[in-house]
């Protein structure tokens, strides 16, 4: 328990240093560091990591897709440019690996590079595009991602009775699920009138749209974690990583961001939550 606290704590004043330049190169260097291990992380776990080659085009790949706004100025094209060289290299070192790897390995890769780099660069989207607002879209959803396991942990504690799924997360329990969406429901009020306390103009909050937001976001939460989940328990890992002592790897605190980021990039693109 001191070894979890103690590395919660250094994670969340490093992640507090990140937000305080979160007008600077350092987030995209930040969320580009994250994307890396993650990935490393999932390829561990699939039996992966001994395509070097293949390995290395995805990460060459994840590191340009957090640093697409500084590319972008170079051509507003350059990114589709990159995505195909991208799949070009992924089928060429396919060619070159055809008699150790399989299909099914290149296409994971594939789609594993795509979807965690350009999920986790959601968040540095609602921060560019969020203008002055954009520090706490990116607080809100990263709230919306993990603040939803505190009200799951004691609805389900004390009220727990019926097993949610029990074949891939064995302690999740309806009662939890509930607890967790209201939380998250309530939690999202919360910030949003402190976010108004502390404002430097003066705006209005739309708290009936915040609180259903935040409770849709402890469900994609939960889909994260049940698929990283699954993939452990396909894989017969109990945690990803190490690099955070008492809780794991970046795919165990981040999985899910990973649903979370792109849900709120869309709704706070189509719903006004700030006036």
């Amino acid at each position: 328990m001191v070894t979890r606290i103690i590395s919660a704590a250094a994670a969340i004043v490093i992640a507090v240093v990140v937000l305080c330049f979160h007008n600077t190169i350092v987030i995209n260097i930040a969320v580009a560091a994250l994307i890396e291990i993650a990935l490393f992380e999932l390829f561990r776990a699939e039996d992966c990591l001994k395509f070097k080659v293949t390995q290395t085009v995805c990460y060459v790949f994840a590191l340009a897709v957090p640093f697409s706004n500084y590319l972008l100025r170079l051509s507003d094209s350059i990114m589709y440019y990159i995505s195909a060289v991208f799949l070009l290299l992924m089928f060429l070192s396919f060619l070159g690996y055809y008699k150790t790897m399989k299909f099914e390995k290149l296409a994971f890769m594939i789609f594993i590079t795509a979807f965690v780099s350009v999920s986790m660069s959601t968040l540095l989207y609602l921060n560019r595009t969020g203008g002055k607002n954009g520090l706490f879209y990116v607080v809100l959803t990263l709230c919306g991602a993990w603040l939803a396991d505190s009200g799951a942990y004691f609805a389900g504690t004390f009220f727990g009775k019926h097993k949610l799924c029990p074949n891939i997360s064995p302690k999740k329990t309806v009662e939890g699920l509930i607890g967790g969406v209201v939380t998250n429901g309530i939690i999202f009020v919360i910030l949003g009138f402190g976010y108004l306390k502390v404002a430097s103009t003066v705006i209005d909050v739309n708290y009936i749209i915040l609180f259903v937001l935040g409770m849709i976001c402890a469900f994609m939460g939960l889909l994260g974690d049940l698929s990283a989940s699954l993939i452990k328990r396909q894989t017969g890992i109990k945690d990803y990583g190490n690099i955070m002592p008492g809780h794991g790897g970046v795919m165990d605190r981040f999985d899910s961001v990973l649903f979370v980021a792109p849900f709120m990039t869309i709704a706070l693109g189509i719903f006004n939550i700030l006036k």
